[in-house]
Formats: structure tokens, sequence, C-alpha cells
């Protein structure tokens, strides 16, 4: 798949404020400072459609970002069609107050129960940490719900390549002693755009299937 176009739609608090509309969407959430807004920029080819910060915990509402939205009338391959890609709060951050911690649980839960639109999420993990506990439980929670996710490791160019292997291959081992069946997972990074073709050819391959 290739991205021709990325537009921003709106921000929501809210789920019931998120588009009213029946096309697919691909959420990408992860703790702060995971680097999921450059992850999002990388995929999409456009380095000012998700603000990036130094400061952790910038992401704040629900952004939605409509993809491939083929001019009226002309027709577009299954595999090109239209998605939203959207862009959740990160989770942890420790300077947020615990009204806020809350309210921000409250947003990420129920737009992940409550969305009927939502495809697929995309759970995003430095690739450099050891498996955070605040990462496996809610990995659990997604499990337990049955909510369908994949793995991205970001940061691989922050590491050698085979630390970057060691790091995935510890990873899956430590979920597999609570999955039998573990989650896709992909290695990106948004330096080297290593890992853009294979997480767009991944969603391409889902909307083909949705729509046949």
């Amino acid at each position: 798949m290739t991205i021709k176009t990325a537009e921003y739609i709106i921000s929501s608090a809210k789920v019931e404020q998120c588009p009213k509309s029946d096309i697919p969407e691909y959420a990408f959430i992860g703790r702060s400072n995971v680097g999921k807004s450059s992850l999002i920029n990388m995929l999409a080819d456009n380095n000012k459609l998700a603000k990036t910060s130094a400061k952790p915990g910038k992401t704040v509402l629900i952004n939605h970002f409509l993809i491939n939205c083929a001019p009226e009338g002309k027709m577009t391959s299954p595999a090109d069609a239209p998605w939203f890609l959207v862009d959740l709060p990160g989770y942890g951050y420790a300077k947020r107050s615990k009204k806020d911690q809350e309210a921000f649980e409250h947003m990420i839960t129920s737009y992940i129960l409550e969305r009927e639109q939502m495809t697929l999420l995309f759970l995003l993990i430095d690739v450099r940490l050891e498996p955070q506990k605040i990462d496996l439980e809610f990995i659990e929670w997604l499990g337990e719900n049955g909510i369908p996710f994949a793995i991205i490791f970001t940061k691989a160019d922050k590491v050698s390549k085979g630390k970057v292997g060691g790091s995935v291959k510890h990873y899956m081992k430590v979920l597999s002693k609570q999955w039998e069946e573990l989650p896709p997972y992909f290695v990106t990074s948004s330096e080297n755009r290593t890992g853009k073709e294979e997480v767009l050819n991944y969603i391409a391959a889902i909307n083909q299937s949705v729509t046949e």
C-alpha cells in the first residue's frame, strides 16, 4: 500500500464525538514517549501530520486522520480503499494528576470497547526496554476483551540489529507464558523508515479481506 493522501479530520474528547462513518479504523496507542507521532508521520510520509514533541503526554484527544480518500467518482481497489488512522492518547504519563489519568483511561477504554469501526489496534512498544508491567497488563486486558491487536516495536535504530532481535524474541517469550497464540508484530524505525512497508501492507490486506 502507498498512502496517497492523509488528511486531519477531527479531535474528539469522547467516543461519541468521533466521525460518523463505516470506514475501517486502525488505532495507534502506546506509553508516553514511545514514538507514536513520529511513527504515524513516517507511515503517512508527512512530517507535519501528527504533532511531535520532546515532552511526553502531548496527545490528549482521539485524533482521526483520513487516509487515501479518493476523489469523488473515482474508484479504488479494495487494498487502497480509504481508512482512518486514529492517534490515541498515550498511557502511563506519571506527571498527570490522578483525575486526568482516570479521564484519559476512560477515553481510551471507551474508544477501544465501543467503537465498532475499529478494525485493529496497534500497540507500540519501545524495543530498547525490558517488558514493562503497564504494557503487559494492557495486553492482558486486550486479550480479556477480545480486542484484535498487533504489536509495533519502535526505535529500532537506537540499538544494534542483534539487540533488536534479542529484545523482540525475549518479549514474545514473555507473552507466550500467557498467550497460546502470539499477536502479529512489526519492527520499526521512524528515522530510517524500517517496517513502513510491512505495516501498511498488513493494513491493506485486512482492508481487502473486510471488503470481500
